[in-house]
């Protein structure tokens, strides 16, 4: 008991276990902020990797509409409503949605 006491009581051990709880609780870089800092990270590497997958699609669809001409032909009929000479368009609004 007196050697536990002994420890306990060094300034040693006081100061160390006091810059231990300084940094876990009350320093800059605490283990709290580290741990946002962590699901930070985590959530932008996630968001990199979706825009990741993203471009490759997108590559693929330009790919796509260099190459093939009746790709090129239904791109340009959906997104800007292009038609042929002898046809006619009607187009459905749904409200918005």
């Amino acid at each position: 008991m007196k050697k536990v006491l002994k420890v306990i009581t060094n300034k040693y051990f006081i100061t160390g276990l006091a810059f231990v709880v300084w940094c876990s609780f009350f320093d800059q870089n605490d283990w709290f902020s580290l741990h946002d800092k962590q699901k930070d990270l985590d959530a932008i590497k996630a968001n990199i990797a979706y825009l990741n997958s993203e471009v490759a699609k997108m590559d693929d669809e330009r790919n796509a509409l260099l190459h093939d001409t009746k790709k090129l032909e239904q791109y340009a009929r959906e997104n800007y409503r292009m038609k042929q000479d002898n046809e006619d368009v009607y187009v459905i609004d749904n409200g918005g949605k």
